[in-house]
């Protein structure tokens, strides 16, 4: 049993789960920080969201079980390109005998395009949604790629979903059947990756069943009129300005056609992702007549995770309805 008093060190520094705990925070030194010190409980009052004893509780049973931890390139193929290191699944089975005969969910936690936040995006969301009786693959993506990282990101996905195929047996998953769910700048890989040029079809694998973005960025078209990017962000992320990024596949609202049903969840008081973002993607699949559902908070701003402790809390529990209702 994970104890609150239990530090973000001890924790992090438990052999066990030696394979990600770098990666709790992708990017970030959390040895170096002054969270490193600081029990659970302290974490979540002012610095982190998110149910974190339930993330490492069940972080720690799946190495304990074993078959939990899959790096998605090949040693040779790190070595010629250190930007693959890092690139992993997590897999987190549900207890739930039915979860076999569901989608599976693959989880990609948000961080900017710079962080991946599996401490609080990833295992305690998926914790969750093992408790309401669906498989996980929590996804850890590129993000030091110094060009084009976003259609990087795309093969990701690709070779993530590609190395579940391959293993549905195994993990007794629905080989084709699968729901998205990213936050914030993962929030924007899941909307890209129903873009026909530049997702799933393209890489001719089955379309998702559901997405579920969180807090997503998903028109950069706001971000040029609001400024909000910095200057070396376009060719890192498009290999192209900014203003051709609007004009392409890359601006979702405007490439949206091959968009699955959609809940979006956010909260009013976003200011670093303005819930303008969420509002146009919602307007935009209304428009097309693809499913679509808009939660806003009245209260909260970015980074909520699983919503403890606020107005979000049970979204995933809404999210999971709302999809089962659709069949």
């Amino acid at each position: 049993m994970i104890r609150s008093g239990s530090t973000l060190g001890e924790l992090l520094s438990d052999a066990r789960i030696a394979p990600v705990a770098k990666g709790a925070i992708r990017g970030r030194d959390l040895k170096g920080e002054d969270v490193w010190s600081m029990p659970l409980a302290r974490l979540r009052e002012g610095y982190f969201a998110s149910d974190l004893e339930a993330g490492f509780e069940r972080l720690f049973k799946a190495s304990e079980d074993g078959n939990w931890y899959y790096p998605l390139y090949s040693p040779e193929e790190c070595e010629k390109d250190a930007s693959l290191e890092g690139a992993n699944l997590v897999f987190f089975p549900s207890d739930d005998p039915k979860a076999q005969e569901r989608p599976f969910i693959l989880l990609v936690p948000g961080g900017g395009f710079v962080h991946v936040w599996n401490l609080t995006e990833g295992w305690p969301v998926a914790a969750r949604f093992n408790r309401l009786g669906y498989h996980v693959l929590i996804l850890t993506y590129q993000v030091t790629a110094g060009e084009r990282l976003l259609d990087r990101n795309m093969r990701d996905f690709a070779r993530a979903l590609t190395l579940a195929r391959a293993h549905a047996e195994e993990w007794k998953l629905k080989r084709d059947q699968y729901i998205t769910c990213g936050f914030s700048a993962g929030g924007y890989l899941v909307c890209l990756w129903n873009v026909p040029e530049k997702g799933y079809a393209a890489f001719g694998l089955p379309a998702p069943r559901a997405v579920f973005p969180v807090y997503p960025l998903v028109s950069w078209a706001i971000c040029l009129r609001d400024g909000a990017y910095e200057p070396e962000e376009p060719a890192r992320l498009f290999g192209c300005s900014i203003e051709e990024a609007v004009s392409s596949p890359y601006e979702i609202p405007g490439h949206a056609e091959g968009f699955p049903p959609c809940a979006l969840f956010l909260t009013a008081g976003d200011t670093l992702v303005k819930p303008e973002h969420s509002r146009l993607l919602a307007g935009t699949l209304e428009k097309k007549g693809i499913p679509c559902r808009l939660e806003i908070g009245p209260e909260g701003g970015h980074g909520f995770g699983d919503g403890t402790g606020m107005c979000m809390e049970g979204w995933q529990d809404r999210a999971v309805a709302w999809y089962e209702s659709l069949a």
